[in-house]
C-alpha cells in the first residue's frame, strides 16, 4: 500500500469525496504535455497491475502495469512512440488541503488517432527487462543479479543490498549453469524473485521492488464501499514445496508437518542446481517458510476504491457475507479513472487439490528429455598441469549418466612434450689391423673385432589405460612410441554396455617409460557423447577422490623385510583467516615550487610570521642551497653566516687577494668581517 497520511485514509472512506485525476506526457525529444481531469474522456481510462495468474497463487512472478486512456488532445501520435506517461490523484482532504499520489510511469506502447481524441496504450518498466540474455554461466547473490539486471534494462532498483539480503536465500550464493533456458533478464527476475520468496513489481516512481507474502493486514474494506463481491468457501495455504533436479531428473519434495494443504511447484529454477543435496534443501526450505504465510481467502469485488491500494497488500472484509476473522491478498487490481475499482485474489481449494497433491508425491518427476535423436555431450578439460613418469596417473575422469540401455562415445585429444633418457649404446664391429715391423707378411685383408660405445637420447613408450566404474579395461591397452619434442595423442572408446539409470566414470591412466612427459592446463579436450543419456549440469556430486603414486623403492644389498604399507586420509577444515585490508601507497612526489627567503619569514605589522616546510630529506625538494641548508639533525634552516674565500691574483711586483661578495641575492646585510687566515 503506497503511505498515505491518516487524512487521506478519512477522506477516502467518507460517504462523499472529492477527487481529480493529472497527468504528463514527456515524448523522446523532452517536449512536456501535461492534461487534466477535463482531458480525459469519461469511462475511457484505467490502470492494470497484477501479481499472480488467473487461477494460483505464484511466486517470482514479473507481470507489467498496463494503462490505457483516451485524451482530448491533438498530439501528433506519431511523436508518443516511446513516450513516458505519469498519472496523480489528487485528492481533498478535510481541511480543504489536497494530497496528491503517483499512480506509475509507463511508456507508450500504442497512439491511435480519432477526429478529436488519442488513444493511448502503455506499459510499466517491466518491459524494459524483455532484453536478451547473454548469461552462460555464472554465480553470485541474488542483489548481484538484480543490479546487473537493472543496470542492463536502465530501471532502478528500489531495495538496498541490505534489503535484498534480508529474504530468505537473500545471502546465498546462487549458481548458473551454462545450459539454461533464461532467454531474457525478465527470466532471470523470475527466477531470483522465486528464489526470494517473492515477486516482482514496477512501484509508482518506475523502479523495480520484490515484495514477499504477508499476513499484517493494510486495511478494512467494510460492505458501504463494496458494489458487488463473492467470497470462497476456502483458505489457500500452502505446506509443500516440489522442485525438479537437473542432474538427477527427479522432481524433490519439502513439506511441513502436517502437510495437509496444497504443493507449490517451483519447476526447474536454474539457480537452484549448484551444490550438494543438503544446500539444494535448505534453499528450498527457506523458500517453503516464506510461502507458508499464506492463508488467504480467494474473492472477487468491485469497490468505490482506493488508489493507495496495491497488488500484494492484505485485506480484511467486513460485513455483508464476508469472513472478518480471514483475511485475502490482492492479486489483481484495476483501476478505473473516475470509475470503480475491481479487486481479485486468486487461490485453489486444498481440498479438491488434495488427491492431485498427494498423487504428486508419488511421482518421482522425470524429465522427459531424452527423446530419439538427442545426443548428449559431456565435456571435460583439465584445469592443472601433470608431469608423469613410469607410474600410471589419471589425467582426467568423466562422469556421465544414462537414462536408457544405450552407446556412447569416448573421444580425447592431449597435447604433451616428452624428455627422453640418455641411453648408452653399444656397436660391435670390425677394423682394420695394425701392421708392426716384425711382421712382414703382406696380408691387406687383416681386421681385427672392436666394440663402439657411445651415448644418445632414447625413445620412450607412452601407455594409455582405461578404467570404467574404477574398473580397470584389461582388453585394450593403447602404446606409443614418442621421441624427444612435442606429440599429439588422440583417443577413441566405445562404451558398448551402458545400462539404464546408471551413473558411470571413465577415467584415463597415462604412463611413460623411457623418459617424462608434460601436460599442460587445458591441454585436454576430451568428450563423451551419445543418445539416451541425461543433459546433467555436471556439479559436483559430494564424492572426494584421492590418489597417490609411490616411486619404485630400491632394495639394497642388504636383507629387507617388508610387511606392508599403511596410509591414511584425514579430512581437515582450514581455519578462516580473514586479514585486514591493506593498500600501499607509493611516495606522493611534490612539483617544484619557489623557495625563497620571502616565503619562510614575512614582517607584516609587528607580527613576525613564520612559514613552515617539512619534506622528505631522503627526498628533497629544490630549493636554494645558498639561503637554506640541512642541519646535523637532518632539518631544514636558514643560513645567516656566509663564508667567502678570496682568491689570489697576479700583480705587477707580488700577489692580490681578490674578495668579492655579491650581495644582490640578500634582503639586507647586518654586518661584514674580514680575516686574515
Amino acid at each position: 500500500m503506497y503511505p498515505v497520511s491518516d487524512a487521506f485514509m478519512q477522506a477516502i472512506e467518507s460517504n462523499t469525496r472529492k477527487y481529480s485525476w493529472s497527468g504528463t506526457i514527456t515524448a523522446k525529444n523532452k517536449k512536456t504535455y501535461d492534461f487534466t481531469n477535463q482531458d480525459i474522456v469519461k469511462g475511457s481510462g484505467y490502470i492494470t497491475r497484477q501479481c499472480c495468474g488467473s487461477s494460483e497463487i505464484e511466486l517470482g512472478s514479473v507481470y507489467a502495469a498496463e494503462m490505457g486512456i483516451t485524451l482530448f488532445s491533438d498530439i501528433d501520435r506519431y511523436t508518443l512512440d516511446g513516450a513516458e506517461i505519469r498519472l496523480w490523484f489528487h485528492l481533498m482532504l478535510a481541511d480543504g488541503s489536497v494530497e496528491s499520489i503517483p499512480m506509475g510511469v509507463f511508456e507508450v506502447s500504442e497512439a491511435n488517432r480519432n477526429i478529436k481524441t488519442l488513444e493511448l496504450k502503455a506499459y510499466d518498466y517491466m518491459l524494459r527487462f524483455d532484453k536478451e540474455l547473454k548469461l552462460n554461466a555464472s554465480s553470485g547473490t541474488a542483489y548481484s543479479f538484480l543490479l546487473m539486471a537493472c543496470t542492463e534494462c536502465k530501471v532502478e532498483l528500489a531495495q538496498s543490498k541490505a534489503e535484498i539480503d534480508a529474504f530468505p536465500n537473500g545471502k546465498e550464493t546462487l549458481g548458473i549453469y551454462a545450459d539454461n533456458d533464461m532467454e531474457s533478464y525478465r527470466d532471470l527476475l523470475y527466477y531470483v524473485a522465486q528464489v526470494l520468496g517473492c515477486v516482482c513489481q514496477i512501484n509508482r516512481e518506475g523502479k523495480l521492488q520484490l515484495i514477499p507474502y504477508g499476513i499484517t493486514p493494510a486495511a478494512e474494506v467494510p460492505s458501504r464501499h463494496r458494489f458487488d463481491s463473492s467470497y470462497s468457501d476456502f483458505v489457500t495455504r500452502y505446506t509443500a514445496v516440489s522442485s525438479t533436479n537437473m542432474m538427477t531428473e527427479e522432481a524433490e519434495y519439502y513439506a511441513l508437518d502436517p502437510d495437509d494443504a496444497l504443493t507449490m511447484n517451483l519447476g526447474v529454477n536454474p539457480l537452484l542446481q549448484f551444490g550438494l543435496k543438503t544446500t539444494r534443501a535448505r534453499l528450498l526450505n527457506n523458500i517453503l517458510n516464506a510461502l507458508s504465510v499464506v492463508r488467504y481467502v480467494p474473492f472477487d469485488s468491485s469497490t468505490i476504491g482506493n488508489p493507495a491500494f496495491d497488488p500484494m497488500d492484505i485485506l480484511r472484509f467486513s460485513g455483508g457475507h464476508a469472513d472478518e476473522t480471514q483475511v485475502s491478498c490482492i492479486t489483481s487490481i484495476t483501476y478505473k479513472i473516475n470509475g470503480k475499482h475491481s479487486l481479485k485474489c486468486v487461490g485453489k481449494n486444498p481440498k479438491l487439490a488434495a488427491a492431485k497433491s498427494k498423487n504428486d508425491k508419488n511421482i518421482t518427476g522425470l524429465l522427459n528429455q531424452v527423446e530419439a535423436g538427442k545426443i548428449v555431450v559431456y565435456n571435460f578439460v583439465n584445469t592443472a598441469p601433470f608431469t608423469i613418469g613410469n607410474n600410471k596417473t589419471e589425467v582426467l575422469a568423466i562422469n556421465f549418466t544414462s537414462k536408457e540401455d544405450t552407446t556412447a562415445t569416448f573421444l580425447a585429444e592431449i597435447l604433451f612434450e616428452v624428455k627422453n633418457d640418455e641411453v648408452i649404446r653399444t656397436i660391435h664391429g670390425t677394423v682394420p689391423a695394425e701392421k708392426t715391423d716384425a711382421d712382414d707378411t703382406d696380408d691387406s685383408d687383416s681386421v681385427k673385432e672392436v666394440d663402439f660405445t657411445f651415448s644418445e637420447i632414447g625413445q620412450s613408450e607412452l601407455t594409455v589405460t582405461y578404467k570404467m566404474n574404477n574398473e580397470e579395461v584389461k582388453t585394450f591397452y593403447p602404446k606409443k612410441t614418442c621421441i624427444a619434442g612435442k606429440h599429439i595423442l588422440t583417443l577413441f572408446l566405445p562404451i558398448t554396455q551402458v545400462i539404464e539409470n546408471s551413473e558411470n566414470t571413465l577415467s584415463v591412466l597415462l604412463n611413460i617409460s623411457g623418459g617424462t612427459m608434460s601436460i599442460g592446463e587445458m591441454q585436454i579436450r576430451a568428450t563423451i557423447s551419445g543418445q539416451g543419456l541425461v543433459a546433467g549440469i555436471g556439479d559436483w556430486n559430494g564424492r572426494i577422490s584421492i590418489s597417490e603414486a609411490i616411486d619404485r623403492i630400491p632394495i639394497a644389498e642388504t636383507q629387507f623385510l617388508h610387511d606392508g604399507f599403511t596410509d591414511r586420509a584425514e579430512v581437515i577444515f582450514p581455519a578462516q583467516k580473514r586479514n585486514a585490508i591493506t593498500q600501499c601507497i607509493g611516495r606522493i612526489s611534490i612539483a617544484d615550487v619557489a623557495f625563497g627567503y620571502n616565503l619562510l619569514n614575512e614582517r607584516l605589522s609587528v607580527t613576525e610570521v613564520i612559514k613552515t616546510f617539512t619534506v622528505d630529506k631522503n627526498f628533497p625538494p629544490h630549493y636554494d642551497v645558498t639561503m637554506v641548508e640541512v642541519n646535523d639533525s637532518g632539518a631544514f634552516c636558514m643560513i645567516s653566516d656566509y663564508t667567502y674565500v678570496s682568491e689570489t691574483e697576479e700583480i705587477n711586483s707580488g700577489m692580490l687577494q681578490h674578495l668579492a661578495v655579491n650581495t644582490e641575492q640578500f634582503e639586507r646585510v647586518e654586518r661584514l668581517e674580514v680575516a686574515k687566515c
